[in-house]
C-alpha cells in the first residue's frame, strides 16, 4: 500500500522540483512521525484510573462523566474517542486552507505521535484494542463535490506507523461488480476486533452504503443502502448508524441498529434526527449527542440498541460520547 518514490540519478533543480511535486500530489500514504505536543494540563486523570464515559463539554474540553459532574481531563479536542490502549484527540490548526491534526495518546493521556492534515475534523474512532486509529475530515476543493460536501478518511496502525491519510483507493465492489467514480467519499469508520476489517459510509451518485473492508487486501465491498456513521457493537455483531428517513428536510435522521448475520433492521426508540456516529456503552445501549438548549449546543443522550424503552439524557452541553473501558 505505500508508494515510495526513488531518485537514483542526478538531474537538475528545476526538474528535481517538478518531480518532488508531482509525488506529493500523487502519494496518499506516509509514515507519521513523533513530534513533541504541549502536555495537557494536569488533571490526575487517566484512562486507568477514571473508567467511563467521556464526552467534549461546550468549552471544547474533554470530561470524565462519573456520575456526578463533568471532571475536566485538560484535553481540548474537536472530536475525542477512547479505547483499548489508548485514545485520539482531533484538534484544528490555523490558517488557510483548515488543518487538523490527530493527536495520538496513552491511557495517561499524553501525547504520543501526531498526524497533520488537511481539512476541519468531523469523526474519530480507536479500534477495541487501542492499535487502529481513524479520523474523518471535511475538504473543500474538489470540483466534483457541486453543492454537496467532500470528505477525506485515514487510518494510522499505531503499532507500525503505518498511515493511510486516504482510503479512497480501496478496491470496491458495489453490488457485484468492481466500482470506480471520481465522486468516492468514505467516512465514519468504525474497526473489528481483528485490528483488519473495518465498516464505513461510502457514497457516489447521491447514494450512501455500508461497506465492509479488509485493510491487509485493500478492498471493500457494500452491504447496505442508506447507512451513515456506522458503530460497530462491541460483540461485532451488530451496526448502529443513522439512516435518512424524512428525504428533503433539515432533520432526515433516525438511528436504527443493523444485524450484520440476519441483515435485519431495527429503528430505535429516539425518534428525534441523530446526526452523529454513536458510541456503544455496552452491547445492550447507544450514546449520541443531540442539539442542545442553547443555539449551537448539544447533550449527550443514551438509548436501548434493541429499539425498546425510552432515551434518557445523561449530560447536558457535551457531544462526542466515548466508552472507556478499564485496560
Amino acid at each position: 500500500m505505500t508508494h515510495t518514490l526513488s531518485l537514483r540519478t542526478r538531474i537538475g533543480a528545476v526538474g528535481l522540483a517538478a518531480v518532488v511535486l508531482a509525488a506529493l500530489a500523487v502519494v496518499y500514504t506516509v509514515r507519521a512521525t513523533d513530534r513533541p505536543q504541549p502536555a495537557a494540563r494536569s488533571s490526575g486523570i487517566t484512562l486507568d484510573n477514571t473508567p467511563g464515559l467521556y464526552a467534549r463539554t461546550a468549552k471544547g474540553t474533554i470530561a470524565a462523566l462519573d456520575g456526578r459532574r463533568p471532571r475536566d481531563t485538560g484535553l481540548t479536542c474537536r472530536r475525542f474517542y477512547a479505547s483499548g490502549t489508548g485514545a485520539v484527540c482531533l484538534t484544528t490548526k490555523p490558517g488557510i486552507p483548515p488543518r487538523a491534526e490527530a493527536i495520538v495518546l496513552d491511557r495517561s493521556l499524553r501525547p504520543k505521535r501526531t498526524v497533520t492534515f488537511g481539512g476541519t475534523p468531523n469523526r474519530a474512532r480507536v479500534s477495541p484494542s487501542g492499535r487502529m486509529i481513524s479520523w474523518t475530515v471535511f475538504v473543500s476543493g474538489d470540483s466534483y463535490a457541486g453543492g454537496g460536501f467532500s470528505t477525506r478518511s485515514g487510518i494510522l496502525d499505531t503499532r507500525t506507523g503505518y498511515l493511510i491519510k486516504n482510503i479512497e483507493t480501496l478496491q470496491l465492489t458495489l453490488g457485484k461488480k468492481r466500482y470506480s467514480a471520481s465522486d468516492l467519499n468514505y467516512w465514519g469508520i468504525t474497526f473489528a476486533r481483528d485490528d483488519n476489517r473495518f465498516y464505513a459510509t461510502v457514497s457516489t451518485r447521491g447514494k450512501t452504503y455500508l461497506v465492509e473492508a479488509d485493510l491487509n487486501a485493500w478492498t471493500a465491498r457494500t452491504l447496505r443502502e442508506n447507512v451513515e456513521c456506522p458503530s460497530l457493537s462491541p460483540d461485532g455483531t451488530r451496526i448502529a448508524y443513522k439512516k435518512r428517513v424524512r428525504a428533503g428536510t433539515s432533520n432526515p435522521w433516525r438511528l436504527h441498529v443493523l444485524d450484520l448475520k440476519t441483515m435485519r433492521d431495527t429503528p430505535l426508540a429516539e425518534t428525534r434526527s441523530a446526526d452523529d456516529q454513536a458510541a456503544w456503552l455496552d452491547d445492550r445501549t447507544l450514546a449520541y449527542a443531540l442539539p442542545g438548549r442553547a443555539r449551537g449546543s448539544s447533550d449527550v443522550w443514551s438509548v436501548a440498541a434493541d429499539g425498546s424503552g425510552t432515551p434518557v439524557r445523561l449530560a447536558r452541553d457535551t457531544s462526542s460520547p466515548s466508552m472507556n473501558e478499564p485496560s
